[in-house]
Order: structure tokens, then C-alpha cells, then sequence
């Protein structure tokens, strides 16, 4: 069901002026019905002014009577006196006029930037036409010395996602999306290793590691220690002192 105008602000003026229940005024104004009590006890929306739905049309005074008479009743907003404007149907984008002079910058933009891109596609995005499309295209337009390429984005044209958007259905359309170019397989059949793994081996290419002997040369052979039988056995038994 559609809320009234300001709900708290209606909620306000049906809880000071009418004998309500709070469970009606919760429902017509889309409130918890613990709220509706707590602006009854002045703890939500002190000092607000309410808004009175009658006045604006939203309500009639015999609804609000009906419904204090009975309490299982439910107050409906009433029908709007005043027509409501028509959805407007999607059509060629709207250009102001002080904006309409920059569209030949766009479209020379995006026929050099984005070439996927049809002319049923650039009319929507920028809010042109196809005969002024096919004159930038051909350079017959009018004005074609002074067209510079400029993008609709920083013109105020259009915006980035809008143009983002139109880009990738073209490119998906045209099955032009960019994809990770695959590297070439070599005479053996193998694929070649990725350049950041082969970058760090050219710049820096492996190195032998020479022998010792080459760095510091021949080194003389220790001689061998000899046994001179005069080291004394200290498990061998001791004479006898003259202490003893």
C-alpha cells in the first residue's frame, strides 16, 4: 500500500488529533506500531510538527471517522485529485541545447576510440542522430574543420558507466573482448616459458663455482706426527717415594 507524505510527521498529527488506535496508524503510515506508541509518549519525534493528511488530500475526515468507530478498520489513502504524469517511454537521450554543439566532438571521439561501437548505440549514448553519425564519419559535416575528438564523459554527455556499458555489449556482440594473448609454442611442440621468468635469467645468467684449488692453489700436505716414545704412560705404575 503506499505511505502518506512524511509518515512520522502524519503519524504525529493522527496521535494529538485523532482516537486512532496505534496499530491503525501504524499500519496506514508504515510503521512499527512500537514506534507509533513511543511518539505517543514523546520519546520519538519530540516538538515535530505533524502534517494533517486531510488537508493534503490523503485521507478523508469520514475514513478517519469510520475508523475510530471501528477499531478493526484500516485507513486507505485516497485516490489523488490531481493526474499523475505519465512514465516517460525510453527514447533518444536528452541533450541540452547549451550541449548540443559539443556532439560532434563526441562522435568523432567515439568513432576513433571505439569503432564496435553501431550508430543505433552512439545515438542512445549521447542523444544524437544517424545522419549526423554518417556526416562526422564521411567529414561532410558542416563543421568539419572545427570538430576536435573529445570524450562524451568529460563533455557532460554521458557518463562513464553508461559508456562503459555500451562498450561492452559491442565488444560482446562483435566477440571482440580482449583476452591474455597465449605465447607461441616453440619447434618442439612446448609452449615458452612466460618473459618474467625468462627476464631474471638473461640479466643475471648462472655462474660455475670454480674448485678450491683454483682459488688458493695447492696447499702442502701437514706432516705426520711421529712417536717418540718419551711421553710418559700416565696409566703406568710410579715408583715408591722415599715418603712411601
Amino acid at each position: 500500500m503506499a505511505q502518506p507524505l512524511m509518515p512520522k510527521a502524519t503519524a504525529v498529527w493522527l496521535v494529538d488529533n485523532t482516537a486512532l488506535t496505534f496499530d491503525q496508524i501504524a499500519d496506514y503510515c508504515g510503521l512499527h506500531i512500537l514506534e507509533v506508541q513511543a511518539i505517543a509518549d514523546g520519546e520519538v519525534a519530540p516538538g515535530m510538527q505533524g502534517l494533517d493528511p486531510v488537508a493534503n488530500g490523503q485521507v478523508s475526515k469520514a475514513q478517519i471517522e469510520k475508523c475510530e468507530a471501528d477499531p478493526d478498520a484500516r485507513l486507505e489513502m485516497s485516490k489523488p485529485s490531481v493526474p499523475l504524469p505519465k512514465v516517460r517511454q525510453k527514447g533518444a537521450r536528452y541533450t541540452p541545447i547549451s550541449k548540443r554543439q559539443d556532439r560532434p566532438d563526441a562522435i568523432a571521439w567515439l568513432l576513433k576510440s571505439y569503432p564496435e561501437l553501431s550508430d543505433a548505440q552512439i545515438s542512445r549514448l549521447i542523444g544524437t542522430t544517424k545522419p549526423t553519425i554518417e556526416s562526422v564519419r564521411s567529414r561532410t559535416h558542416r563543421n568539419i574543420a572545427n570538430i576536435k575528438a573529445q570524450s562524451p564523459v568529460y563533455l557532460g554527455l554521458c557518463s562513464a558507466a553508461d559508456l562503459e556499458k555500451m562498450v561492452a555489449i559491442a565488444r560482446k556482440r562483435a566477440g571482440t573482448e580482449h583476452a591474455a594473448p597465449q605465447q607461441p609454442p616453440d619447434e618442439a611442440g612446448e609452449t615458452a616459458p612466460p618473459a618474467d621468468e625468462t627476464a631474471g635469467t638473461e640479466s643475471h645468467p648462472a655462474t660455475a663455482i670454480p674448485p678450491a684449488a683454483e682459488v688458493f692453489g695447492d696447499v702442502p700436505a701437514a706432516p705426520p706426527v711421529e712417536d717418540s716414545g718419551d711421553t710418559p704412560d700416565p696409566f703406568a705404575p710410579q715408583p715408591p717415594t722415599a715418603n712411601d
